[in-house]
């Protein structure tokens, strides 16, 4: 069966079969050995769903450039699509900045109604706007995002710039030649 995957993928576009293909067979023959053991019909519903997903992703893949040159599915599809500079929506973040302010404004909303609710029948005070703790709660928190990611970048950095310095101080064809005068 894996003949028939391998020859289905020459039916996507060069460039995505070349970047996807091996990793799409690997997947494919993991599948193939998952169902082995199971009966007839399960083995056959199982080639049949492969292949109509091989052939409809690479009518998808020759349609995106024509249809859809942003990036988006053309077909609705419930499975994750790979492309390498679409890994999740750009607005993934914003949202979820909102959903974290949200979360931090009832958080700081219920501090405030229980602090001013008395532990007798007395009547209920004034409710305090939880607004002025977030700003800088927030802002501290971003602060230290932004320092956690500029020291992870000046690691990251420093090892490349060391590693590369090794790299650029190894001289093999010298090293070569200082080894051949010694023995000969």
């Amino acid at each position: 069966m894996l003949g028939v995957f391998r020859t289905l993928l020459y039916f996507y576009p060069a460039a995505y079969r070349r970047e996807y293909g091996n990793e799409m067979l690997s997947v494919l023959g993991e599948v193939q050995a998952e169902v082995r053991t199971k009966g007839r019909l399960l083995r056959a519903v199982s080639f049949s769903r492969e292949v109509g997903g091989l052939l409809r992703g690479a009518l998808e893949e020759h349609l995106r450039p024509i249809y859809s040159p942003q990036g988006f599915p053309v077909f609705s599809s419930r499975r994750i699509i790979m492309r390498s500079e679409f890994r999740f929506p750009k607005a993934t973040v914003a949202l979820m900045t909102l959903i974290l302010l949200a979360i931090v404004a009832a958080i700081e909303k219920a501090k405030a109604i229980s602090q001013s609710v008395a532990p007798s029948s007395t009547p209920v005070g004034r409710i305090v706007p939880p607004y002025v703790n977030i700003v800088p709660t927030f802002l501290i928190a971003l602060a230290g995002a932004c320092l956690c990611g500029v020291l992870v970048w000046a690691v990251a950095f420093a090892l490349h710039r060391s590693g590369t310095q090794r790299l650029s101080d190894l001289k093999p064809s010298a090293e070569r030649r200082s080894s051949a005068s010694l023995l000969g």
